[in-house]
């Protein structure tokens, strides 16, 4: 299986730290945050990676090169305008196996999933697209009052409600692939609304491993402050 890392963002919401460094490349104690994803898809035996790139797009073609130096193989394809989550693997086309499923997975990723079980979930399935997906809490910061009309019948202190919510790894089949228009923007909840419409099947993983969305300036902060964690992320 190959994977597809999008890596293209301009990282709006993990500023000031992104004005000069793209995401991928962001310090996580000794090591860019690149190189975690590209030691843990290699771990899982997924050694051929697209890197699908726009902001700073010469900053990680050179931190990457060929890959040969992490043991991995590395290509490149760049965004000539943002394309969305999704519209980034057009690109890929002519560098992905036409009959087989492939990785894709957002570049602001800490993760020990192991991606080969996501891999075997889809086949199983025999779905077109799996998501990924951690669950999440939601903590309300006020009392939320229940009402009968206008008397209150109870009060419920910051209640916690918890979803499953996007984790921003995929699997995806060619014939999902195929639906994604070329060089068109177009988002992962687009390309699913497509799969659908089309009688495909759409299937959720759940993620139970360590995993760790770093879109944020508050995420990013969080996870380096977490010493545990990033005595872990050291050693592994």
């Amino acid at each position: 299986m190959k994977a597809v890392i999008l890596a293209g963002g301009q990282g709006n919401r993990l500023r000031p730290y992104t004005f000069t460094v793209p995401k991928p490349l962001l310090p996580l104690g000794d090591r860019p945050l690149l190189t975690y994803i590209i030691a843990q898809l290699a771990r899982c035996g997924i050694t051929d990676l697209i890197l699908a790139l726009g902001y700073q797009a010469e900053l990680i073609r050179a931190f990457g090169g060929d890959g040969s130096r992490f043991g991995v193989r590395i290509a490149y394809v760049v965004e000539g305008r943002p394309l969305g989550t999704a519209g980034p693997i057009s690109l890929c086309r002519s560098l992905l196996d036409p009959r087989e499923p492939f990785l894709a997975m957002n570049g602001d990723i800490v993760t020990r999933l192991d991606f080969r079980h996501l891999e075997r979930f889809h086949r199983d399935r025999r779905a077109q697209l799996t998501i990924g997906y951690v669950r999440h809490t939601y903590q309300s910061p006020f009392g939320v009052l229940q009402l009968s009309g206008d008397e209150v019948t109870g009060i419920v202190e910051k209640p916690a409600h918890e979803y499953p919510v996007s984790a921003g790894i995929y699997c995806v089949s060619p014939e999902a692939a195929a639906l994604i228009p070329d060089d068109t923007p177009i988002t992962m909840p687009e390309l699913a609304d497509r799969v659908r419409a089309g009688g495909g099947k759409v299937c959720a993983f759940e993620i139970r491993e360590l995993w760790r969305g770093l879109e944020t300036k508050e995420g990013f902060e969080e996870l380096l402050n977490d010493a545990a964690l990033m005595k872990s992320l050291q050693e592994a």
